[in-house]
């Protein structure tokens, strides 16, 4: 399979309400529920009225649009980084799914991954 480093730092944050979004940024994941609000974004862009964040997160994209038939992708890349000890942050979009891991895993998130068959493409800055 193959993926794709974002070049960008993300952050998971709550928020109260979704005003102080950007949405003019390429990347920005919300989502609300009976009991929160969340925003996943660049860190430079977190909204101002952020009640919690945690920074340092980095994405990897599954290259490609997904069909929905298709069973256990974002398992079986979930259990390589579990098997390493690597925690993440998944996400998914109606194309795709998006695997976060903290910057100080990176490098080692992409070692694993590349190791068991995976082709690792990285953005240009």
């Amino acid at each position: 399979m193959d993926l794709m480093v974002i070049d960008k730092h993300f952050s998971i944050c709550q928020v109260t309400s979704f005003e102080q979004v950007d949405w003019s940024r390429e990347f920005c994941f919300v989502a609300k529920t009976d009991q929160e609000r969340s925003v996943v974004c660049e860190t430079a862009h977190v909204p101002s009225g952020a009640i919690t964040r945690d920074d340092n997160w980095r994405a990897i994209r599954v290259m490609g649009v997904l069909d929905f038939s298709l069973v256990g992708i974002l398992a079986a890349l979930a259990g390589i980084l579990a098997e390493a000890d690597i925690a993440i942050f998944a996400l998914s979009t109606y194309n795709t799914d998006y695997i976060l891991v903290k910057q100080h895993h990176l490098d080692r998130a992409l070692d694993v991954l590349s190791a068991r068959g995976h082709t690792i493409v990285r953005t240009v800055p």
